[in-house]
């Protein structure tokens, strides 16, 4: 039987090799489902490396836990992540508890855990806390951006981290797939906010979501890649005969066939007809 004290610490339970893994796993499933996994600039968020991170995020879909484990798994591998999850959840798909997420109840005693376990991770400089902050999904566009208070409880507890603001969508471009996009905001010191009331510290990382999820409108908005750097290519085109008769009018006309719904090509064949 496992010990009570593992079931209940989410440091111990991890497994940096299993956490590796499924990091790989997510990162191939979103190379098959995304026409691409892309990064706003300026990119990454210049974080200090004797701080643990608070990463504050909006919900949108079901996605983002794999969009937070490919992301933890690249460029921040050298930080162990974590996460809450709906405690049903976790029940039901035990093995979450070994990649770094950590069950809430719903409630106060809920709540009581998650500034426990929070705390219990954040001990360590090197962590990285991923929270969709919104705690159920909701539409990137719904304004204005309301967090659970659980967040701003935990900020004013851990004046040793570093917070930092992300906004995710997964809109539909040019392509068959979506795209998924991301937008880091400025990081901001836990200790700027000591002495301030909770609810003015969930208004102030409210601020800071938004106005970092606005600007990922405004990038999502333009359909520009050059205003992102690309950290997965994944799958383009539309498939079926429609495919098949591009494929075939390349070759007619000598010129190297590329799925991609919005290449040159392809847009040299749509003003012709």
């Amino acid at each position: 039987m496992e010990d009570d004290g593992l079931r209940d610490d989410p440091v111990a339970r991890r497994s940096p090799a299993l956490y590796r893994f499924f990091g790989a796993v997510m990162a191939r499933r979103m190379r098959r489902d995304f026409h691409a996994v892309r990064l706003a600039r300026p990119g990454w968020p210049d974080l200090p490396a004797d701080r643990p991170v608070i990463v504050c995020l909006n919900h949108p879909s079901w996605w983002d836990p794999a969009l937070l484990i490919v992301m933890g798994t690249t460029h921040y591998c050298d930080r162990p992540g974590y996460g809450p999850i709906d405690a049903a959840m976790l029940r039901r798909y035990r093995f979450m508890a070994r990649i770094g997420l950590f069950g809430v109840e719903p409630g106060r005693a809920g709540a009581a855990a998650f500034l426990r376990h929070g705390r219990r991770i954040l001990a360590d400089p090197r962590s990285m806390l991923w929270i969709t902050a919104e705690g159920a999904f909701t539409d990137p566009r719904r304004r204005p951006v309301r967090l659970r208070p659980g967040i701003a409880h935990l900020v004013r507890r851990a004046p040793e981290a570093v917070v930092v603001p992300l906004a995710v969508e997964y809109p539909f471009w040019d392509e068959s797939t979506p795209e998924a996009l991301a937008r880091f905001g400025e990081p901001v010191a836990a200790s700027d906010f000591s002495g301030w009331l909770v609810p003015d510290i969930a208004a102030a990382l409210e601020r800071r979501l938004e106005a970092t999820m606005d600007a990922l409108a405004l990038d999502a908005q333009s359909r520009d890649p050059a205003r992102f750097l690309t950290l997965i290519d994944g799958s383009a085109g539309v498939g079926g005969v429609y495919d098949l008769w591009r494929r075939a009018r390349a070759w007619a006309g000598g010129q190297r066939f590329s799925p991609a719904h919005g290449d040159a090509s392809d847009k040299e064949g749509v003003s012709r007809r």
